[in-house]
């Protein structure tokens, strides 16, 4: 009834589960919606609320916005469009292999969801988004460039290369250790029972790298903590030692699931203190993470 009694220009953003959207009725609705001059916008593809992957998940901020601009034929007056608009946000996540021979190498249980959460909620608020990816089974978030990596050294390469940025944020699992030169062939048992030593090197500290750069360093650097004891402690020390103005720790012990689960229990720290959050889902830490990052940016125009 309140789009029958009208007279103006109608726009929607239809979001909803792939099936609704691809079920018959929804279209027949739909098309009668768009013979009534109703105009639509979206949805695009991508992750879901519900689990599932394809079309439903409602159009970005940004294309509405063009969408109601095209719609009215001339540009909206009093928007200042999406907050992180004109930022650079860069982005590692996943986990890092480090080879051992062309079988095997060595890695960790980081699934990267949380890096990519980071990433879909800082382009939805109209940022540049790119991630620096270890290998992950993830699509890349709607708006967000990917560059896939294997290896610490290639990550560290990859960050460096997309210098300067506005926000660094560094949530990728990087292996602190290679080994020192990987055998060319597959390493195999010869029936002795001889174990074979593995001499390791240590990797770059990516994060502190950058953190302490005296040239293209971010505005904002901000490093996460994978913890298994001393959560807190260890991520106070951490923001002292990497030169990081954020950190933000996590429990990742077995009992947690949160390597590769869908939830987090994560503290922020800070030069200011520390802030406790709620185990919540990872794109709800990341909705709060990036709208804690606006604020620090709106703080910092005026200071």
């Amino acid at each position: 009834t309140l789009l029958m009694a009208t007279d103006t220009p109608v726009l929607i953003a239809p979001a909803m589960n792939v099936r609704m959207w691809e079920h018959a009725a929804t279209q027949r609705n739909l098309e009668t919606l768009r013979a009534g001059g109703v105009h639509v916008v979206g949805p695009n593809e991508g992750d879901m609320a519900c689990g599932e992957y394809g079309p439903g998940r409602m159009a970005e901020p940004p294309e509405i916005i063009e969408t109601l601009s095209a719609t009215l034929g001339s540009p909206l007056e009093g928007l200042d469009g999406p907050r992180l608009a004109g930022k650079t946000i860069l982005i590692t996540a996943g986990p890092t292999r480090e080879p051992i021979d062309p079988v095997r190498y060595i890695a960790n249980r980081s699934s990267g969801k949380q890096g990519y959460a980071i990433g879909a909620a800082a382009a939805n608020l109209g940022a540049r988004v790119i991630i620096v990816s270890g290998p992950t089974r993830l699509s890349p978030p709607p708006g967000a460039e990917v560059i896939p990596v294997e290896t610490a050294e290639e990550m560290l390469k990859a960050v460096q290369d997309e210098m300067p940025v506005d926000v660094g944020i560094f949530a990728a699992a990087v292996s602190d250790w290679r080994t020192a030169s990987a055998s060319e062939q597959k390493i195999k048992k010869d029936g002795s029972g001889h174990v074979p030593a593995l001499e390791l090197a240590e990797n770059p500290d990516i994060l502190a790298t950058i953190a302490k750069a005296k040239k293209n360093r971010p505005g904002l650097v901000i490093g996460f903590a994978a913890e298994t004891e001393n959560v807190v402690e260890n991520a106070k020390a951490k923001l002292k030692r990497k030169g990081c103005d954020w950190v933000v720790a996590n429990d990742v012990s077995p009992s947690t699931g949160v390597m590769g689960g869908d939830e987090n229990t994560v503290h922020l720290v800070t030069s200011d203190g520390v802030e406790d959050w709620p185990q919540m889902a990872k794109s709800d830490v990341a909705a709060r993470l990036v709208d804690r990052i606006c604020e620090e940016l709106d703080e910092s125009v005026w200071t």
